[in-house]
């Protein structure tokens, strides 16, 4: 590929996300689903401007670090006060880890003819809910806490744990790996041994930070942040495959929570430039997908992902829940919120190169049945959440009581429960 339509593919991306961002936010649409929209407007799907292959192997390095950036700024945000809130993540993530993983397999394979061993991968990859995709609805509907926080943490839970395990399913399915006892020690050690380089990383970062001087730039801090960054998810990278997201995230949240005045002051960057990234990767990634791979899903693939919204999510969520201080107010809402991200869609993009080169048949059924899980999800949740959220009364009063982490977290460690929306509109 020449450097000159290398410049243009990135100029056309960055402009397509760009140009869905200002739409976003002149129509009050959510933007994850016009950036996804335009991402099939510039791809396959359309006028036929970008094709992420033509990236070659670089493809998968830079889906890496800009999806290891946005993890980071997921972890170095997370408060989980009470535990209350992380009974009930803690709950649902493991719920859903058996429950969505082994309904997603069935649905998969019976309904949208996935073989079996592609329909374990394809439940894996979509087994964790966006943080991407849910921080921006739950900020634009200004859920009132700690809703927005329970589902943010769930996706960051599980998003490793769903991306580590779809990759041994890949390996298994491929011949690399041989049994089940092989995929269950690759997953604790890709696991473990990615939260303990990021608890390592983060650790030494939060001390070279808390070494810096007030008086030094900011930007300073975010160089040596961004450097440390990048470098332990290539080493973890090497070392373990897909351990660089469980690194990322575990960094992020020592980071956040050992140097609080640093990570105040990095917070505002982090997280523009982890916009920056999802605003890069969603359109490159959806540009990647064909109404070809998807047309042929037809209704047993619509069934699939219908049945994973509107069953298998509200079952996990349900079960998750009893005898935890909810009202049913609060567990419906959670049992429909469920979208996925960016790190789903780069899995799957990334994973049908790989079977595509092993000579998998089913690699494009495979991605077009994770896409569209993305599209359905997102584009009817997202559009659905902040009605569904208002007739619920689960909408803060002001955007300080939605975004008020300190005085919600002090509530919290005193009641050590949700708070219980009134079952009555008192």
């Amino acid at each position: 590929m020449t450097p000159e339509r290398l410049g243009l593919l990135w100029g056309i991306t960055v402009f397509a996300g760009a140009g869905a961002r200002l739409l976003a936010a002149l129509s009050n649409l959510p933007g994850v689903v016009l950036l996804l929209l335009s991402g099939l407007l510039i791809g396959r799907s359309g006028l036929g401007l970008v094709e992420p292959l033509d990236l070659g192997q670089g493809l998968q390095t830079i889906v890496g670090l800009l999806v290891s950036l946005v993890l980071f700024d997921g972890g170095l945000n997370l408060r989980l006060p009470g535990d209350t809130i992380k009974a009930t993540v803690l709950r649902i993530s493991v719920l859903r880890i058996f429950v969505s993983l082994g309904a997603g397999i069935l649905a998969a394979h019976w309904l949208a003819g996935l073989g079996w061993s592609l329909a374990a991968v394809f439940s894996a990859i979509v087994l964790a809910t966006g943080p991407t995709v849910v921080t921006p609805i739950v900020k634009q509907i200004r859920l009132a806490h700690p809703l927005g926080d329970v589902l943010e943490a769930e996706g960051l839970l599980l998003e490793p744990i769903g991306a580590v395990l779809a990759l041994l399913l890949l390996e298994l399915a491929l011949g690399d790996l041989h049994g089940w006892r092989e995929l269950v020690q690759g997953l604790l050690a890709r696991l473990g041994g990615g939260v303990l380089i990021g608890v390592t990383v983060g650790w030494l970062l939060s001390e070279g930070l808390r070494r810096l001087t007030p008086s030094q730039a900011v930007g300073l801090r975010l160089q040596l942040t961004l450097g440390a960054l990048f470098l332990m998810f290539g080493i973890a990278e090497w070392l373990l495959p897909e351990s660089g997201l469980p690194a990322s995230v575990a960094a992020g949240v020592v980071v956040g929570r050992r140097s609080t005045e640093e990570a105040g002051q990095l917070d505002e960057l982090i997280r523009e430039l982890a916009s920056l990234a999802i605003t890069m990767l969603f359109p490159l990634l959806a540009a990647d997908v064909s109404w070809a791979e998807l047309s042929p899903l037809g209704w047993g693939g619509v069934s699939c992902v219908l049945l994973l919204m509107f069953v298998v999510r509200p079952v996990a969520v349900g079960v998750a829940t009893v005898g935890l201080p909810l009202v049913w107010r609060q567990k419906l809402f959670m049992a429909w919120l469920a979208p996925r991200g960016i790190v789903t869609a780069a899995v799957a993009s990334l994973f049908a190169i790989r079977l595509e080169q092993a000579g998998i048949l089913g690699a494009g059924r495979l991605q077009g049945l994770v896409f569209l899980t993305i599209l359905m999800t997102v584009g009817i949740q997202g559009l659905t959440a902040q009605p569904l959220a208002r007739i619920l009364g689960l909408i803060a009063e002001s955007p300080e009581e939605a975004s008020d982490a300190t005085t919600s977290a002090v509530s919290e460690a005193t009641t050590q429960a949700l708070p219980i929306v009134p079952e009555s509109g008192q």
